[in-house]
């Protein structure tokens, strides 16, 4: 199936004529190959042609596919040619370059964005008409992107958060068909780790989330995301393969700084495109995951600082603070409240004991 794209025309270089200029743009479904004709230093005609794959083939068959069908459709007797990629093509009296540097390249970089934009804006379309073939294309591109055999539909994504080295903790964030399913996302508090320590925080919970998982019968995800290097995800596997599930799920850390994706067992890291929208998932889940650890901690940070100033109120014993904390969320909030509103919550005694006790530290 072939489809086709027009773009505007530009003035590019007077140095430049009559030339023909060809490159390919590739997914996981489609090669895009762009057409652009220069006459006179300007482009008078650029065109797309979409071509779907049926096997794993190469940029340059795409191209090779293409160029004789743009030729004959558009008359051109150019005699130069540019090309994105090396071609064996044979055109009586045509030349084939690929250019590598200067205005010559700059018309191969622009072709390419010519074919990219023409592929976006169908995914555009495709994803307003129909989401479920957005969604599946989607996926497709993941599992080639990450090397997986099997496509993440479910994708699960963790991060720690142990900001000062108090009140460490984490959170697991749920995708499920490439978007937040923001009721399955789920909070840890650290419970056998002493003080800050992230790998052993990170073994701990993924560790606890799959252990329970494996209990309940529930279904495990295709692709865990770790928000970390090299050290997290090491220390992530160690509680995959306590539980015999090492192998079974892809595993990947993203770190921070280059937005580097690391898999088991291979010192070097993969780089995807910027504009890969598998990235952009990765990444969406990565900063979820870290939103919502993020709160978690500073919700038990806001919690600890409620009860340290409380248990120093003679006469407010544990079980009232935890009303106070149920209702008034913190200690401003108590402050600010009026007896009544106190009397409603802790009784008459207890509200007129902490009216006093804010009076006298004002």
């Amino acid at each position: 199936a072939l489809e086709k794209y027009a773009a505007k025309s530009t003035v590019v270089s007077n140095q430049l004529t009559n030339i023909d200029v060809y490159s390919v743009s590739m997914d996981a479904e489609f090669g895009y190959v762009n057409y652009l004709q220069v006459i006179e230093g300007a482009i008078v005609q650029s065109y797309t042609v979409e071509i779907k794959k049926k096997l794993e083939e190469e940029p340059q068959d795409f191209l090779h596919i293409a160029i004789p069908e743009i030729r004959s459709l558009f008359g051109s007797t150019s005699r130069l040619i540019y090309t994105s990629h090396p071609v064996n093509l044979l055109i009586e009296g045509s030349t084939f370059t690929v250019p590598q540097k200067g205005e010559k390249r700059k018309l191969i970089e622009l072709s390419i964005k010519n074919a990219m934009y023409f592929r976006q804006e169908k995914l555009k379309n495709i994803q307003i008409v129909d989401p479920d073939r957005h969604v599946k294309r989607i996926m497709t591109q993941m599992k080639q992107d990450l090397r997986m055999p099997v496509e993440p539909r479910h994708i699960e994504c963790f991060d720690n958060s142990n900001i000062q080295g108090t009140n460490p903790a984490s959170a697991c964030v749920v995708f499920k068909e490439g978007k937040p399913s923001k009721k399955d996302y789920r909070k840890f508090n650290i419970k056998t780790v002493e003080g800050p320590d992230d790998y052993a925080s990170m073994e701990e919970v993924v560790h606890r989330r799959y252990r329970r998982l494996q209990e309940e019968g529930e279904p495990l995800p295709q692709l865990i995301v770790i928000d970390g290097g090299k050290g997290q995800l090491g220390a992530a596997l160690k509680a995959l393969e306590r539980l015999g599930l090492r192998g079974k799920i892809t595993i990947i850390g993203i770190a921070k700084r280059l937005e580097e994706l690391y898999f088991p067992g291979d010192p070097y890291p993969l780089h995807l495109d910027k504009r890969s929208e598998t990235l952009k998932i990765i990444q969406q889940a990565r900063d979820e995951a870290h939103r919502f650890s993020l709160n978690h901690h500073r919700s038990r940070r806001s919690k600890g600082a409620f009860k340290s100033e409380l248990e120093g109120v003679k006469g407010i014993g544990p079980e009232t603070i935890k009303d106070l904390i149920k209702v008034f969320k913190s200690v401003k909030n108590i402050k600010a409240a009026t007896p009544e509103q106190l009397q409603e919550v802790v009784g008459h005694s207890k509200a007129g004991i902490l009216t006093s006790y804010f009076s006298s530290i004002k």
